[in-house]
């Protein structure tokens, strides 16, 4: 017999195949106790019904399992404490990968200013609400490229460091009244082209809104799920024009204050 075929407490679930093996099987036991199909064992962990009985045969002769006749299996006390030390030994791996791990490599997507090479420091800013990413490290926040791009392309980064420096975006809000209060005819068209010129950004909310923006003549940025976008667009550095229907203003400014991020709603009539 090889080694592996050991005591089972001298090898964890995550340094052998067979002890894994052996852990599944005293799991669906477990479940199953005292009548246990070995060829529905067998099909829930994927390996022949022979296997089963040849680990069975293994597990009783450990202790780990008593056999109380044809087909009628238990797991002992010292089955189960085997079990639990099995698992606080699973937990704890997952919590090591989860927490130190996989923070570790966690990949963001950025957009390069500069030719970057695989393996290389960039350093990062945020420009027009979008993450960028600059071969060098001369910037408040850095991170290392896990792909190659040309400038222009999508670039992977992961390993930050630092903080991204920029200032939040605003948001000015015009409070279009419902149809029945005078809808887009109470808002002042030429004003409204003259904000969004000093804004990097139009969305709108609600029919009242849209008709402003089509008055104005101009194309909405945003038209679908603008509570949403426009604070992710202001949390990212964009300044946001926000035509919206009275009716759907708290809807936006919740979700803003919910952030921190600054508004102002101006007077429709001198918007």
């Amino acid at each position: 017999m090889s080694n592996d075929a050991a005591d089972p407490e001298e090898f964890g679930v995550l340094r052998s195949k067979r002890n894994a093996t052996r852990y599944q099987i005293l799991v669906e036991i477990a479940e199953r106790q005292p009548a246990v199909n070995q060829q529905e064992i067998a099909d829930a962990i994927g390996i022949t019904a022979q296997a089963v009985s040849d680990y069975l045969q293994d597990l009783v002769e450990h202790g780990y399992v008593e056999k109380h006749g044809r087909g009628r299996y238990e797991v002992t006390k010292e089955g189960v404490d085997w079990l639990i030390s099995q698992t606080d030994e699973l937990r704890h791996f997952v919590q090591h990968v989860s927490e130190e791990v996989i923070g570790q490599v966690e990949v963001e997507t950025a957009i390069a200013t500069t030719e970057v090479d695989e393996g290389e420091t960039v350093s990062l800013t945020m420009r027009d609400g979008v993450l960028r990413a600059m071969s060098g490290d001369a910037g408040s926040a850095t991170a290392v490229a896990v792909t190659d791009a040309e400038p222009g392309q999508d670039v992977g980064i992961t390993n930050f460091d630092g903080v991204v420096d920029y200032d939040l975006g605003s948001v000015t809000i015009v409070s279009v009244p419902q149809v029945q209060n005078g809808g887009s005819s109470a808002v002042d068209a030429d004003r409204v082209v003259e904000l969004a010129g000093d804004h990097d950004l139009l969305a709108v909310g609600g029919a009242e809104a849209v008709a402003v923006a089509e008055a104005a003549g101009i194309d909405p940025d945003i038209r679908f799920g603008s509570p949403a976008a426009v604070r992710e667009a202001a949390a990212k550095g964009l300044d946001i024009l926000l035509l919206a229907s009275t009716e759907l203003v708290s809807a936006h400014t919740d979700k803003l204050r919910d952030q921190n991020l600054s508004y102002e709603v101006v007077d429709p009539a001198e918007a």
